[in-house]
Formats: structure tokens, sequence, C-alpha cells
């Protein structure tokens, strides 16, 4: 009996989140070993900061080539018999079959409430909000309200706030850039956390902009509104909502890596904390932030700790960033 991925199972289910993966043109095992007939074959479906997620086929047994680097147009069937589940799946020309009898969803939850990544300049600290801003955007759109609380609920619609999110703050260069939401679409939702953010921060300024904001949600106001998210006379509203990302996300647990590795990160935190000490013994505030790899799959990424130094340039607020990385670092495990 020939299946539709799309109408399988009622949506919400894994077989959908396999039909999401495959229109996206992904398809990422991370486990596959070829000398091995059965095994329980796990395929990438949300890798971030703050999760990582895996779709399990079960006693599965793949035919045929899978090229695991590959870069192209994917197409697959789906099909059930009494034995299980056969995918067929199109890599260009290449064809492999996945035989399997299930397909769970594996997932791990990590705090992301002090992730770091500098990939683009001039006022990093919003550009930090903005991608874990985004990225528990995509935690909650991928895995549903279970995996998240009501707290990075209310927070994720702040990913349809242009004068905080890619529109003026992006955090990967624009050729990386995956958009959610049309240039400079405002969701009311979202201003209206911004509006509860400013009258907690006593931003009685900010609250006026946004009144008229939400009147007219145009771009000529969400840039005005961005200019002063990094004034020094704002910068209670973004303290606030640093730390109210922070407490949620503070709810999930580190990464664990291994012994060797866990070694090197300790000596990284203590190089950072000794200059973090220098710094306030002269008047200068500093935030300790973390770059790490993935934890559930091989990853070639440097643990990096980064001390975001906090300056003010005229009415602005800016940062400087000491990078803290140990370059040889050994090869990740996971935790037994």
């Amino acid at each position: 009996m020939d299946l539709s991925i799309d109408c399988l199972l009622p949506p919400d289910n894994e077989f959908q989140k396999l039909d999401l993966l495959l229109s996206q043109g992904s398809f990422e095992l991370v486990n596959y070993q070829p000398d091995q007939k059965v095994q329980d074959l796990k395929l990438v479906y949300l890798m971030n900061d703050a999760a990582e997620s895996f779709l399990v086929f079960q006693k599965a047994r793949l035919t045929g080539e899978y090229l695991p680097d590959f870069d192209g147009d994917l197409s697959a069937s789906l099909s059930e018999d009494e034995h299980g589940y056969v995918l067929v799946l199109h890599q260009d020309s290449t064809v492999c079959t996945l035989f399997f009898q299930n397909l769970t969803l594996e997932t791990h939850l990590f705090d992301y409430g002090k992730t770091g990544h500098f990939w683009v300049t001039e006022y990093e600290y919003l550009r930090q909000l903005e991608y874990r801003i985004a990225i528990l955007h995509d935690k909650l759109e991928y895995l549903g309200t279970d995996y998240c609380s009501e707290a990075e609920q209310q927070l994720a619609v702040l990913a349809a706030f242009p004068p905080l999110n890619y529109n003026c703050y992006p955090a990967v260069p624009d050729k990386y850039l995956v958009p959610k939401y049309p240039r400079w679409f405002v969701s009311q939702a979202a201003i209206a956390v911004m509006y509860r953010l400013a009258l907690e921060a006593g931003d009685s300024a900010l609250v006026r902009w946004l009144d008229l904001y939400q009147r007219f949600p145009i771009r000529l106001l969400a840039r005005h509104i961005a200019r002063m998210l990094h004034q020094t006379a704002h910068a209670g509203i973004i303290d606030l909502l640093t730390e109210k990302l922070a407490d949620a996300a503070s709810a999930y647990p580190e990464r664990i890596f291994s012994e060797s590795m866990q070694a090197q990160i300790r000596e990284l935190y203590q190089q950072a904390e000794k200059r973090q000490t220098e710094l306030l013994s002269q008047g200068i505030q500093s935030d300790i932030l973390k770059e790490e790899p993935f934890q559930y799959t091989e990853d070639t990424l440097i643990y990096k700790v980064h001390l975001m130094i906090w300056k003010k340039k005229g009415i602005s607020r800016i940062v400087e960033i000491e990078t803290f990385t140990s370059e040889n670092a050994d090869k990740l495990s996971v935790p037994v």
C-alpha cells in the first residue's frame, strides 16, 4: 500500500517531521554504519544551541548507495506493508532504500542563555539576543510547546519584531539568512511583549514609540526603535530581556563532553574569569559567553569562551570581544 508522507498520520507526529525535512531537501544520517545490517539510524531533525533532535529509524536496514555529503534535490516515497515501512530516497540519480520498523523522536535540550556567536560586528550584544530568540523560535516551531516553557513561548514571538530581529541586527551574514517572516513584518504579539518589557524596565520613552509602532507598523518606525535599543538611555530593557532569556534557558542542562575536554573548558573559564576580575578592578563590566560544539554528533568546532566587555561610545552602548580558546582540544565524546 503506497502512502504519501504528508497524510500518513495526523499532523505533529514523527512522519510529518520527516516530511518537513524532505521538503527542505534535508536528509542527514549521523550514525550510519555501512557494515551493520540492522541498526537504529538517527536523522538530524533540529540542531542548534538550544536543542539537538533526531528522528530515529528503528531496526533499520539500508540498501543501495547513501550519499552523506549530498547537496542537491531530494525526492522520496514512503510505503508500508506487513513488515514495516519502506522509504525510497533519490539523491539525483542515486537511489537508496531504507526499511524500518518505526520512527521515533529523540531530543536533548540545553541551556542557551549564555551562548555567544560573533559572526557579525557592531552592537554584538543585540545580535546575540537576535540569535537566541531565533533558535528559541526554531525550537518552538519544530518541537512544539511540550519542549518550551510558558516563558519561552512568550519570548519566542520576538522573532517577529523587526527592530531586534534579522532586519536590523542579524546575527549571521546575509548569505546565511533564512528569514522566518517577510521583511519588516511585525506581529502584534511581539509588540505586546516588548511593551510589557518597556513598562517593567520603566522606559516611558520606548513605551510611547511602541504605541506609535503598534498603530503604524512601518519600516521607518522599526529603524528608529532599533536605534533606541543600542542607546544607553534604553539599556534597561535590553538587560531585562537578556536576563529573562537567560532565566528561561537555565532550566536546561549544560552540554557535557569528555573528561579531558571538560578540563580544558574549566581552564578557559578560569582564564576568562581572571580577565573579568582585572577589568572589574578598573570599573569595567563584562559578561562571559560560550561557543560550543554539539554533544550528540561529531563536531569539528572548538569550544570557545568569550568575554563581552561593555563600553560607551557617545550615547550608545558598544562591546569589545576577547576570546579564549584551546586550539589543541581533544575530540569530543558523548557521555555514557
